[in-house]
């Protein structure tokens, strides 16, 4: 089964110091988006050190290591990946020493020409240490190093020759650079906090870190800071076209961000009104499945004219299902993560909101949970179309064989599930979610059309 991996990343220079405990606070915004792996890097006095390994951000790191890595710079990484498994060897900031110095790397996204860049390395000696695409960047980037004279250029250089999504943050001994793929799948955006520039995924971890935001990264855009100042290389901007995954709006985002300029939040809450529109229900209350959910559920209440309720309580010590690497440990997350609130639901006609359904095994145990509380009918409503062919650029989206809609007509979906009634948003919505976003997006797993040359496209 091909899965591929969603992360986080996260970069600052702050002159002051300090900066690997602003990295942990921005990591810790970002867990949402990986739970196998966290790594921190730095620079103080242009030496490099790091820390990473398995586990959650407040696993991994204490203040006595926190101390250790104080430096000027730094960059962190969240993972959460299926490739590989959970090694130690693939947790992130990928560190390199080569003859120019040293590199700490921290990528967010998936490449599809892996294997011929992986046997292009190999031919020339590469020995790698990971299994992850993330380390062909960081050799691809030291190899244009040597034939170039900064960082940057390297950087510019190497990502004529990646084909996929990519949002990295590169930090070397005296420049921290930012830079994002053509097609810009994934977001990266940059803030500022005094003299302090920082780089993240989301506007959520600047927003933790007292940061303000400042700007996107534009797809094939590169940010450069060397000594407080900040510059952008455009030379592989040209003929680069915007399509973000717009999966980032249906559920891996956090609702408090904003990308390309559109509110997570608010592009939930019109999800949830246009599936109220296009799949009515008549029923007494409308809930939504914690966490990406509920801003769904409150549109569809909105639009609908049904009262929005509470119903389940959720235990906020377990980790996402659909991030959770095998299957039987996403089936025993459930019970053990929600918890059916009868007194909402009891002797009620509910509409459940969820984000998606993939596999369908989470469906049918959650609305199994409701009828158990006492719902007499569970009418299923997914804030985004059916899946029917795989993510190549970063989500945990599988291959076919495990995609329950390229397998089942949604009748069967909803015998299987246990709804009596179940409703998809419609690809045609895709188009209105994100109405101020100034991007364009990805929906090949809605659409199988993909924006570039995928291996089975």
């Amino acid at each position: 089964m091909s899965i591929h991996e969603e992360c986080g990343v996260f970069g600052i220079y702050d002159p002051n110091g300090g900066c690997a405990r602003t990295a942990y606070y921005g990591l810790y915004a970002l867990q949402h988006r990986g739970q196998e792996a966290a790594g921190i890097a730095t620079i103080n006095d242009r030496e490099l050190s790091y820390h990473k390994d398995l586990g959650l951000v407040g696993d991994v790191f204490d203040d006595e290591t926190l101390e250790r890595l104080n430096g000027t710079m730094a960059v962190g990484h969240v993972r959460y990946a299926t490739t590989g498994g959970g090694r130690r060897e693939n947790a992130q900031p990928l560190t390199l020493k080569y003859v120019k110095g040293t590199l700490a790397v921290a990528h967010n996204g998936n490449l599809v020409n892996t294997p011929e860049l992986r046997t292009g390395f190999e031919y020339k000696g590469a020995i790698f240490q990971t299994t992850t695409d993330s380390e062909i960047i960081a050799y691809a980037i030291a190899q244009e190093r040597l034939r170039c004279p900064s960082v940057e250029e390297a950087v510019c250089r190497a990502m004529k020759g990646l084909r996929g999504a990519f949002s990295l943050i590169v930090m070397s001994p005296r420049k921290l650079v930012a830079a994002r793929d053509p097609w810009g799948f994934r977001p990266l955006c940059m803030g500022r906090r005094g003299d302090a520039v920082v780089f993240a995924s989301e506007s959520c971890a600047l927003d933790a870190v007292d940061a303000v935001y400042e700007r996107e990264i534009e797809p094939g855009e590169i940010a450069v800071v060397e000594d407080g100042k900040v510059r952008f290389i455009r030379e592989n901007c040209e003929g680069a076209t915007s399509h973000m995954c717009i999966f980032e709006y249906i559920y891996f985002a956090r609702p408090d961000s904003v990308i390309c300029g559109q509110s997570v939040h608010e592009a939930r809450l019109e999800a949830g009104r246009i599936l109220a529109r296009e799949h009515p229900a008549e029923a007494d209350v409308v809930i939504g499945v914690p966490d990406s959910g509920l801003d769904a559920a409150m549109g569809y209440a909105e639009a609908s004219g049904i009262p929005y309720g509470e119903g389940f309580v959720k235990n906020r010590y377990i980790g996402r299902t659909f991030i959770t690497p095998d299957q039987k440990s996403r089936e025993n997350a459930v019970r053990l993560k929600l918890g059916a609130l009868k007194s909402q639901v009891a002797g009620k006609r509910v509409v459940m909101i969820d984000d998606s359904i993939v596999r369908g095994t989470t469906s049918r145990q959650i609305i199994s949970l409701l009828r158990d509380a006492g719902a007499t009918e569970v009418h299923f409503r997914v804030s985004s179309p059916t899946f029917i062919s795989p993510c190549y650029f970063g989500t945990d989206i599988p291959d076919k064989e495990n995609l329950i809609a390229c397998h089942h007509s949604v009748e069967e979906i909803r015998q299987m599930t246990g709804a009596d009634s179940l409703g998809f948003l419609s690809t045609q919505a895709l188009d209105h979610l994100a109405p101020q976003a100034a991007c364009g997006f990805c929906k090949g797993c809605f659409t199988e059309r993909y924006p570039v040359e995928t291996p089975q496209a």
